[in-house]
């Protein structure tokens, strides 16, 4: 859906009348009253630069909604004499697309140039992305597109080659602020919360400008004459707006890569608010569950072999518990995970050892350790000079027993820390004895 509005500055006034919604009141009528951008849109911003020049490329507008695409997208057209021409990839198709270009190409004939923005540009397939390529190359349009997915991922190479990514930051506390005291002089009166209530409402805002005065409109039009709102009353005013989290987008990856990172940087407190962010947004608690046993095998390995099976009790128990007792055991795990000694040598020894499996192909093992169960294969000396490892000293007999054409290997590397430091102990003892018994 095309954004009504997406950041606000310092235009728009009490004249144009109280009927349309405050957002729309409080667009800005230039890029430089565009708030919370002061990297694209500053004195020194790349926009800035842009305008400067009177040279407008096309370009990707990447970030979180209420930003600012939408508005820096016309302003732009405006501020380069561009016919502004707007379409959504979520309402249009191929038909909608030639459209505009012959429109485009039409109004090119007559002198003029078209900016064409494209809201939500990433939902295009990639046969449709790639139908824009001609229109940009000869100079039909400049394009603009708007999306909150990462372009890396979601856009044509062939697209991103022509255009320039810009990035979009989610408003900051001081830039909600504003957009919050000019929503006051424009209405003419204070918003009825406390200090700590007005806080909590550019938190809810989840550095939205277009959110933060929708919420602001909705405790306006709540507040009866002479009430102010306290944190609690505002909560329950507005309902509190759900945290911006998509389970199948950017949001959840980004926390699931920090709670990852947190826990193997040994940060049990960041681990802790990540997993609690995943939590509050209505994550699946299983599949927090399930990658806390994968941080146990990928990250503590046998430095901590207990890992592992806190991990996996955490699991069972929230099976056993259900919500919300069982997030407990989640929490437990994550702040054991997180304290435990690291070692990632055995997930490294697994992937030298695959590796070296597909390398070296199909190779027999040494004939010593092959079973004989027929005449025939004793005679060709299968299991021969096989050595029983709990009859030799120290149960252990050091024979080989790779390939003869690999020869002994050494992919497992325990670290010094943690338990992984007694197995290192108990290997560097066996790899004496092979060399005592000429066995290396």
């Amino acid at each position: 859906m095309s954004d009504l509005f997406e950041a606000a500055g310092v235009g728009g006034g009490a004249s144009e009348g109280g009927t349309r919604p405050l957002a729309d009141r409080l667009r800005p009528t230039s890029v430089a009253e565009v708030v919370g951008q002061d990297h694209l849109v500053g004195p020194d911003g790349v926009l800035t630069r842009m305008l400067e020049g009177r040279s407008l490329g096309s370009l990707i507008l990447w970030g979180p909604p209420g930003t600012g695409k939408t508005t820096v997208a016309r302003l732009l057209a405006s501020a380069t004499d561009l016919h502004f021409e707007q379409i959504s990839a979520i309402f249009s198709g191929v038909a909608d697309l030639k459209k505009v270009f012959e429109q485009a190409r039409a109004r090119r004939r007559g002198g003029g140039s078209t900016l064409l923005f494209v809201d939500e540009i990433h939902r295009f397939n990639r046969a449709q992305q790639d139908s824009f390529l001609p229109v940009m190359e000869d100079g039909t349009v400049t394009l603009v597109g708007a999306t909150t997915e990462n372009p890396s991922f979601e856009l044509n190479a062939a697209l991103l080659s022509r255009a320039r990514v810009l990035v979009f930051r989610p408003l900051d506390g001081e830039a909600v602020g504003r957009l919050l005291t000019r929503a006051e002089e424009v209405e003419g009166k204070p918003l009825p919360l406390t200090d700590e209530a007005r806080l909590a409402l550019v938190n809810m805002a989840d550095g939205d400008g277009r959110a933060s005065l929708t919420l602001a409109e909705e405790v306006w039009r709540a507040a009866r004459p002479g009430e102010v709102f306290d944190v609690a009353g505002l909560a329950e005013v507005v309902q509190r707006r759900a945290p911006i989290y998509d389970k199948s987008e950017d949001g959840h990856y980004n926390l699931i890569s920090a709670l990852h990172k947190s826990v193997r940087g040994s940060d049990p407190d960041a681990a802790l608010y990540y997993l609690a962010r995943m939590l509050d947004a209505g994550e699946s608690p299983l599949f927090l569950a399930r990658r806390i046993v994968r941080m146990a095998i990928e990250d503590v390995g046998n430095a901590d072999p207990q890992a592992l099976v806190v991990a996996n009790a955490a699991k069972d128990a929230f099976d056993f518990l259900g919500s919300p007792e069982g997030e407990l055991a989640l929490a437990q795990a994550i702040v054991y995970v997180a304290t435990a000694p690291k070692s990632n040598a055995v997930y490294s020894a697994y992937k030298a050892a695959m590796r070296l499996a597909k390398e070296a192909g199909s190779l027999t093992p040494p004939k010593h350790i092959l079973n004989a169960p027929t005449k025939l294969m004793k005679r060709e000396g299968y299991g021969s000079g096989y050595r029983y490892d709990h009859d030799e000293p120290d149960a252990f007999s050091g024979q080989n027993y790779f390939p003869e054409a690999l020869g002994r290997q050494s992919l497992y590397h325990p670290v010094e820390r943690g338990f992984e430091r007694e197995i290192k102990k108990r290997m560097d003892y066996w790899a004496r004895l092979r060399a005592e018994r000429g066995e290396s």
